[in-house]
């Protein structure tokens, strides 16, 4: 048996390039290698059908939607090798990219559609496959002209967690050797943790101060509580964010959770407020720290996420003046005139392709929106067919921006926005009531589906520029993906409608879409939006900007839960720990090298098992070890999450120069 080629990033891949370095690729843009082939396109069609039936079932479940694109690209690597391709590594990044459009389609749809049924309303399956289709394929165009500047001029200036994880596998998938037995031996190790957690209950998933009765005492009086998820997964992301981008997430987090929520406790305790009109009669003093950061604190980070945005898109202005420039002089161009040949890996679909493709798909949303029973007239469609341009385009690089720091895409957030503006908007011209809460949601669907897969898409992007495949590849197939996905999407939720429903007892819980039918309802029906909070978030980021500090990541931390935000923390300390041990630099490289390995098995071998996990709920296969869940579980789980940290610090370590 022919022994594979031993490959692997080149050393310059994920640091900053010096003046007039290039950083060449893996699959060099000299030669042509097998990239879509009836092989790569048929199994990233399956694999898109596959992950989007079950992150829709797991996100209407518990309100998370898997990452699919480790774990398909985990299978694309098995198959690939199974069936003896050689040099498999191109029509890997084939597969993975249409199979991924499953989890940020999905991520679109849950978060909105199913709020109709919860309102008591009803949608038919051309709202949802439209709304997601179209969605999806705005948030494709719109991110195209803005792909050079992420993935090449911002060259190891953004960490790119999920994309560092996915190329790990791949490339390791590919090559073999150490590099790969590292992957498998940590990916195992993550993975069963994460099984053990999430299946049997075995210790807690989350850590809290309130485990102890002094720290209860205080989070009930004080309303102050640090919470920390202990999955292997979350830490490797911390690891690959490393310990600046996840110390600013964290003191977003801190300012909401040791600041902001324990003043209004003091200052407003004994009142009920209730910006939104939504029906509070709770006053804070009776809410826990978690209700008060759910109703009123995460509308700060909200606001300062939109703010934060708004001046990324300011500060932003040459790269999208260079892109309408680039379109326009295409457009321009004589008949026969000289082009220079761009090289391989740096080839997008042309400009002028992309803005002809922008055009006709927001005529489709138009008449999706005038003709297809989403609203009453064409002046409400030509309304709101401009909301969703417009912010659709803006925040197409908050999106990217978000995902390439924290490998989190905050598109509930801004999708709150979305349907706050949308809802308002909607009311201004007529239209409201259950017709305008449909209309609100389904509009909401584009958007958040568009900001979904911009998020999502510059992960695929930045895989295939450290890896050297073919950017107009990858954003022309990624269509078909959507495609399937939007159609699977459809289907599943319509049958999960049937089957649970997701209002009444034993119904899916949907947590993502009743947070929208609560900000919704109300808006509709005459009431507010929290206007100060947001403002309050504006506010703080327009001052962060001035102070130079990442207004984004510190606003993503004041928007994200504690929990997911305190063990970025910790594995971004590990990372830096083992990176300064040694007055070698190229000691302390490797070791930081073998440490993002061995974090990309944790978040790989986390995210198959959660797949697996979901698979087993769904045919009721009940493990959970409740009663010792219940009392020893919280007890016991830093053992396991010490465990854990020791052995990625000491493994790490263990690299020598040789």
């Amino acid at each position: 048996m022919e022994e594979k080629k031993s490959i692997s990033l080149p050393e310059n891949s994920h640091r900053e390039l010096k003046p007039g370095e290039e950083y060449r690729p893996i699959l060099g843009a000299d030669k042509k290698f097998a990239e879509v082939t009836p092989y790569s396109v048929a199994m990233g069609v399956i694999m898109a059908i596959i992950f989007s039936a079950a992150a829709a079932y797991l996100g209407l479940k518990v309100g998370q939607v898997f990452e699919a694109a480790i774990p398909i690209a985990i299978l694309a690597v098995g198959i690939t090798g199974a069936l003896g391709k050689k040099n498999g590594i191109a029509q890997n990044v084939i597969i993975q990219s249409i199979g991924s459009c499953s989890g940020v389609i999905v991520a679109g749809a849950i978060f909105t559609l199913p709020a109709i049924y919860i309102l008591g309303l009803d949608v038919n399956f051309w709202h949802m496959f439209l709304s997601s289709l179209l969605g999806g394929i705005l948030g494709i165009l719109f991110l195209i002209p803005f792909r050079k500047y992420f993935v090449k001029e911002m060259h190891g200036k953004y960490p790119f967690p999920e994309a560092t994880a996915t190329t790990q596998v791949l490339v390791s998938g590919e090559s073999g050797g150490k590099s790969a037995r590292t992957l498998i031996v940590s990916g195992l190790i993550g993975g069963l943790y994460d099984f053990i957690v999430a299946t049997f209950g075995a210790w807690s998933e989350t850590l809290s101060t309130t485990v102890l009765h002094v720290g209860q005492t205080i989070a009930d009086k004080a309303k102050l509580v640090l919470k920390i998820n202990t999955g292997a997964a979350v830490l490797g992301l911390g690891y690959i964010i490393g310990l600046k981008y996840a110390f600013i997430i964290c003191c977003g987090s801190f300012l909401v959770w040791l600041v902001i929520i324990p003043l209004m406790n003091i200052i407003w305790g004994g009142n009920v407020i209730d910006l939104m009109n939504s029906g509070i009669t709770t006053v804070i003093r009776d809410m826990s720290a978690d209700q008060i950061f759910r109703e009123y604190a995460r509308h700060i980070g909200i606001g300062g996420i939109a703010t934060a945005g708004i001046i990324g898109i300011i500060k932003s202005a040459g790269v999208i003046k260079s892109a309408v420039g680039l379109a326009a002089s295409e457009f321009s161009k004589k008949p026969g005139a000289t082009t220079v040949e761009t090289e391989r890996t740096q080839k997008d679909i042309s400009m002028k392709t992309v803005v002809t493709a922008i055009v006709l798909t927001l005529l489709a949303v138009f008449v999706f929106f005038a003709f297809g029973g989403v609203v009453n007239n064409i002046w409400q469609a030509i309304i709101a067919l401009l909301i969703v341009a417009v912010i659709a385009f803006l925040f197409t690089t908050v999106a990217a921006n978000a995902i390439a720091i924290v490998g989190t895409n905050p598109v509930s957030g801004m999708t709150i926005m979305t349907l706050i503006i949308t809802a308002l908007v909607l009311v201004a011209v007529g239209l409201k009531g259950n017709a305008g809460m449909v209309a609100a949601m389904v509009i909401g669907g584009v958007v958040c589906t568009a900001l979904s897969m911009a998020g999502g898409f510059i992960t695929d992007l930045k895989i295939g520029y450290w890896i050297g495949t073919t950017p107009a590849k990858q954003e022309t197939w990624k269509f078909l993906g959507t495609l399937v996905a939007a159609a699977t999407v459809g289907g599943v939720m319509l049958v999960l409608n049937k089957t649970y429903g997701f209002t009444g007892d034993n119904a899916l819980v949907a947590p993502q879409a009743n947070a929208m039918a609560a900000v919704i309802q109300p808006m509709m029906n005459g009431g507010n939006a929290p206007w100060l909070l947001y403002g309050i978030g504006a506010l703080l980021a327009i001052i962060l900007t001035v102070l130079k500090v990442p207004a984004l990541a510190f606003c993503l931390g004041m928007f994200i839960p504690i929990d997911l935000n305190l063990p970025l923390l910790v594995g971004g300390a590990i990372a830096w720990y083992v990176s300064t041990r040694s007055k070698d630099k190229e000691l302390n490289e490797k070791r930081l090298n073998k440490g993002t390995l061995i974090a990309s098995g944790f978040i790989a071998g986390g995210a198959l098992m959660g797949v697996v996990s979901a698979v087993l709920k769904f045919a009721g296969v009940d493990l959970w070890m409740a009663d010792w869940n219940l009392n020893y579980g919280e007890a016991i789980a830093i053992l396991p999450f010490v465990a854990i940290i020791i052995y990625m610090t000491v493994a790490s370590l263990k690299e020598d120069k040789e």
